[in-house]
């Protein structure tokens, strides 16, 4: 493990959607290069990039601290008025129960959004779900340092205790220094409260780009998520500090704080999580029926029927072929466990063309399995074309098939919601 005086705990990669700019892989060889020994992904609302960024990090010798930057709507309204961006809270994954807590932190953050806000939870979602999680106040953009900017002292504090039971002992004030104008108008009395409330502090650098030359092109990415111009202020604006900032930049910047970077360290140690590998979970075409015997069944119908089609008598030496290939695949299919997978898509697109929604004839490795072609999943006869099977499914490489399926731009949204509600 490298030895560094400093971790960044507050990352947005490029999962933090026309927010973030930095790819996972180049976070790690950003660790790697500055001896890092582990590192945070703290990206907007979500966890998208957690699976890849614990495998990568893992990889490089850099411990993962998965976590994410949460919108936090206060009882009675958002502090400081009504600021272009919600207030935030970071909270990072300490355990097991941390981690699914936080998954499901962020999935009722855009369950109970409406499309048009950005995807919030408030006080009483972060009492339920709270354990296994370590929450960093937020900085200047937090509801803390909102309100402290905003004259409201008293408000602040009321929400650092509250903060404080809901994360006992889990609870760090967050300060930051890119420069910003909120960040020096709250640091004195957020250090202040720390103190009077005996909570610890921690120092972080909002990352959102790998160096400041970045800044332009990071701000134009901004400008286009927010549909606005470069010139226009009432936007979010970011500063050309909200890089990956070496520990000697950080030890430098908070020279006067060194407990600050210290508890860097401690919440790194705090946070032993790391995302599993895991296979998917693949829904059940039909409570209690036998699915391989279903797909059994409509896939040597649907051969006969596309023998037919051609002119091949089903029972003919010309079908032997077909007939050959079909059992083979099918055996390939049922051992792996993807017969329910196969009913699933073919029902969809049968449903599809049923209701004159346009579909594709078939693309990519799928189009070369001949069980897919009998369930009119695909339109390509496999054999005609010399097409391989084990390019999509090869009991030699386990993989998840991918159908690559193309439905009319115009209603595919159609079939979204029949695949939902089914």
């Amino acid at each position: 493990m490298p030895h560094a005086d400093f971790v960044h705990l507050r990352v947005h990669s490029a999962f933090s959607l026309s927010e973030g700019a930095i790819h996972i892989k180049e976070l790690a060889e950003l660790c790697q290069h500055g001896e890092m020994p582990a590192v945070a992904i703290t990206d907007t609302g979500n966890l998208f990039g957690a699976l890849e960024f614990s495998e990568t990090m893992v990889g490089a010798g850099v411990q993962p601290i998965v976590g994410a930057a949460m919108a936090l709507r206060l009882e009675g309204g958002e502090a400081g008025g009504l600021p272009i961006e919600p207030d935030r809270v970071v909270l990072l994954v300490q355990s097991e129960a941390g981690y699914e807590n936080l998954s499901r932190l962020s999935s009722k953050a855009y369950l109970q959004s409406d499309g048009g806000e950005t995807p919030q939870i408030d006080m009483a979602d972060l009492r339920q779900w709270s354990d296994g999680l370590i929450c960093l106040s937020g900085g200047a953009e937090g509801p803390v340092g909102r309100l402290l900017v905003a004259g409201q002292t008293d408000r602040a504090r009321a929400v650092l205790v509250a903060l404080g039971e809901i994360f006992p002992s889990r609870l760090y004030v967050e300060l930051q220094r890119h420069g910003m104008a909120e960040e020096a108008a709250c640091e004195g009395a957020m250090i202040d409260l720390a103190y009077e409330l005996d909570l610890p502090l921690v120092a972080t650098n909002d990352v959102h780009f790998t160096y400041p030359a970045m800044y332009d092109a990071h701000d134009a990415l901004l400008c286009i998520a927010q549909k606005h111009t470069v010139s226009q202020t009432d936007r979010r604006r970011l500063t050309a500090q909200h890089y990956f900032r070496s520990s000697r930049e950080m030890r430098a910047l908070f020279a006067d704080l060194p407990e600050a970077l210290d508890n860097t360290l401690v919440i790194a140690r705090r946070c032993a999580y790391r995302v599993p590998m895991r296979d998917p979970i693949l829904p059940n075409f039909d409570e209690g029926s036998d699915e391989k015997a279903a797909m059994r069944a409509m896939a040597e119908s649907g051969l006969v029927e596309r023998m037919n089609a051609l002119g091949i008598d089903p029972n003919s030496e010309r079908a032997t072929p077909y007939r050959d290939r079909l059992e083979f695949e099918l055996g390939v299919i049922i051992d792996m466990g993807f017969a329910g997978y196969f009913l699933i898509v073919a029902d969809f697109i049968q449903w599809a063309k049923a209701e004159e929604i346009p579909v594709g004839p078939g693309r990519g490795s799928g189009a070369g399995s001949v069980v897919a072609w009998a369930l009119k999943i695909t339109d390509l006869d496999p054999l005609r074309f010399g097409l391989l099977f084990e390019r999509f499914l090869n009991p030699e490489r386990v993989s998840m098939p991918d159908f690559d399926i193309d439905f009319c731009q115009d209603r595919r949204d159609e079939v979204i919601r029949y695949v939902q509600d089914k």
